[in-house]
């Protein structure tokens, strides 16, 4: 079994909020396609990275989206990653697989 997390923004890069119905679409689809999904958006969590270009530290609020699927289709996953970063237009979104067993 695998638990599959997306990792995504809550806003775009000019700071302007994504609407709502992105977040739906993302949740039905993921719903319809695996069975259920776990939505964490209530306290978005707050990444931070160092720009090596600029030397900058940058912030990102994001939402945790997570599946558990007992197949990992990796190529249909890579598409679907592709999609959500045309969506929510970001250079990369995180998408990873954990390998899972009940305890």
């Amino acid at each position: 079994m695998y638990l599959v997390q997306i990792l995504l923004p809550t806003h775009d890069n000019d700071g302007r909020r994504f609407d709502r119905a992105l977040f739906d679409a993302v949740r039905t689809e993921l719903t319809e396609r695996f069975g259920g999904v776990t939505a964490f958006v209530q306290s978005p969590a707050l990444g931070l990275w160092k720009d090596q270009g600029r030397g900058t530290t940058t912030r990102d609020q994001m939402i945790l989206v997570e599946v558990m699927t007992p197949r990992l289709e990796r190529a249909w996953w890579r598409r679907y990653r592709t999609r959500l970063e045309r969506t929510f237009r970001q250079d990369a979104i995180v998408a990873r697989a954990l390998a899972y067993s009940a305890l």
